[in-house]
């Protein structure tokens, strides 16, 4: 028998068994379509398997970064080494609906957004509770409703001055993306069979409710519930979601193998694992995906405090073409295609600007150019961020497949990646006279005080600049303001960086931008301080943001 309680704190108990799920979230419109009695009862079960697992992995994490900043290197595992030299196995490849993924848009589930990805015509549509969302209850719980209804063909939306959206006969596939390992939802709480209490793993709440809600009506449309999985680390962390994945379809009544995920390779050590993720993933995987923005934020978090070898030159000028980028990305292509999985790019973070067409065309020039080198390089497919840039990517892998789904069959066997390689972090010129500059240090205290501000107001992708900001974007500009003052970096024009001299900067650009009286940018500058000017170096900004101001207390 299950309890659910209908005030807003509502309650899981199942009888016969001490775990408990509570839900302390306020309630949102629409929540009852997806916080069923019967949905609590399976995320009360993945949480009972898997949460202290979960936090075992998180705390290798940590012993794992403690070494690295310590001196060590990652590398190629030699305890794994027999699985790269066996030559044999595949990974599952992609399911019903996912063998065409020329063009992926991305974007978060809020009900406009929901609507114009489905219309976007993009093969795919990674809808994303990860670094596009800011993870408020009603985000979370809202996001979970607009999937129930766009997958069953009921999701529309009016906007506030009249104009209706409505979705066209032919959608994208859709592949969600939960929140990562290590992150938490606060407003559910979990009680295991000793009476520990603590808050819910974001990945089970996550997953588990769009797979429960949904995997049945996707297979029944042709398709099939699929995932991006975000931040993992390592094959071991792989390994605990497709225990998860098992344990779901015998749960659901699903055929082995139903699930399909594509893991995202945005951590310095994932790129040293990749092979071991597809081998532990390799009945249901579909892929991997080049996390370019997290990667570059991982490099930086992980060898921050390693001297001046790996200090990275303004964000600008890491582009996918420097070395160490370029190494890590040929050998995600290589190591999918050796095992039959889809390699995806990533995303540019031009976006056009339909009041500019000077913007407009710069954009679309600059994305042309990205897909054409992702193209080449042996990517199935790429991301974009804006419905208006899906014509422009297409068109370039188009020309590249023609009437091929793919180019798996592209095995690249010219590469050959080294640790060294991977490793290279000062081919990107960070070291070099002028490498980093007041513009530099300026745009990213701006790009990350906005960002800050507007995810505090509930919105986690923005348009700043021209450019499509998200979690992994605002990381990158506040943990190379704190690489660079605790380095001791002198910019171009002759600025030494300290605390004092970033406080400077923050200073001027909060002094000029527009205020309102409902504002968060004193609340963005204070986080800033703390996570880009304070001694310790928060792991993720959103941590301590979320724990501080989006957790509702009831």
């Amino acid at each position: 028998m299950t309890i659910v309680e209908t005030s807003p704190t509502s309650r899981i108990v199942s009888a016969g068994r001490r775990e408990q799920l509570v839900v302390a979230g306020p309630p949102v419109p629409g929540g009852d379509a997806v916080l069923t009695g019967h949905a609590l009862d399976f995320l009360t079960d993945l949480h009972a398997r898997f949460a202290g697992r979960r936090q075992e992995l998180l705390t290798a994490r940590q012993r794992r970064r403690d070494r690295f900043a310590n001196g060590a290197d990652p590398g190629f595992l030699p305890i794994t080494a027999h699985l790269r030299a066996d030559p044999t196995w595949r990974v599952a490849g992609p399911g019903p609906g996912l063998e065409h993924r020329r063009v992926e848009i991305t974007g978060p589930t809020d009900r406009k957004t929901t609507v114009n990805a489905l219309n976007s015509g993009a093969h795919v549509w990674l809808a994303d509770h990860e670094d596009a969302m800011s993870p408020t209850w009603a985000n979370v719980v809202s996001g979970q409703v607009n999937l129930h209804d766009a997958i069953r063909g009921q999701v529309d939306f009016t906007s506030p001055e009249g104009k209706e959206y409505r979705v066209g006969a032919t959608t994208p596939t859709i592949v969600f993306r939960p929140r990562g390992w290590h992150l938490t939802e606060k407003h559910v709480r979990f009680t295991d069979r000793a009476g520990q209490e603590c808050s819910a793993s974001a990945s089970l709440v996550d997953a588990g409710l769009y797979l429960f809600t949904n995997a049945r009506a996707l297979v029944d449309a042709g398709r099939g519930p699929y995932l991006y999985l975000p931040k993992i680390e390592g094959h071991l962390e792989a390994r605990l979601w497709d225990e998860v994945f098992r344990f779901t379809e015998a749960y659901l009544g699903l055929p082995y193998g139903t699930i399909r995920a594509t893991v995202l390779i945005e951590t310095i050590t994932a790129a040293f694992e990749m092979e071991e993720i597809l081998y532990e993933l390799r009945d249901h995987c579909a892929g991997l995906n080049a996390g370019r923005w997290d990667y570059v934020f991982s490099v930086i978090k992980t060898f921050r405090a390693r001297g001046t070898r790996f200090v990275l030159p303004d964000r600008a000028r890491v582009t996918m073409t420097v070395p160490f980028m370029r190494a890590y990305t040929d050998l995600l292509v290589a190591t999918c295609h050796r095992r039959g999985a889809q390699a995806i790019g990533g995303m540019s973070a031009f976006i056009p600007d339909r009041r500019d067409p000077e913007v407009t065309t710069r954009a679309l020039a600059q994305v042309r150019a990205d897909k054409e080198r992702e193209a080449g390089q042996g990517f199935d497919g790429t991301w974009v961020a804006h419905p208006d840039l899906v014509p422009a990517a297409r068109a370039v892998f188009d020309d590249a497949l023609g009437d091929r789904p793919d180019q798996r069959d592209r095995l690249r066997e010219d590469v050959a990646v080294t640790a060294a390689d991977l490793l290279d972090v000062a081919s990107a010129g960070g070291g070099e006279p002028g490498a980093v500059t007041d513009v530099g240090v300026r745009t990213n205290v701006s790009v990350a005080l906005r960002y800050l501000e507007a995810w505090l107001r509930g919105t986690g992708a923005v348009a700043i600049d021209h450019l499509m900001e998200d979690a992994a974007t605002a990381e990158i500009s506040r943990s190379q303001l704190w690489q660079w003052v605790h380095q001791g970096v002198t910019t171009a024009e002759g600025t030494h960086l300290d605390a004092a001299a970033v406080e400077e900067v923050l200073a001027d650009v909060l002094a000029g931008l527009p205020r309102t009286a409902h504002d968060r940018y004193d609340d963005a500058a204070a986080l800033l301080r703390e996570v880009a000017l304070g001694e310790e170096f928060p792991t993720f900004l959103t941590v301590p943001a979320y724990t501080r101001h989006l957790v509702t207390r009831t």
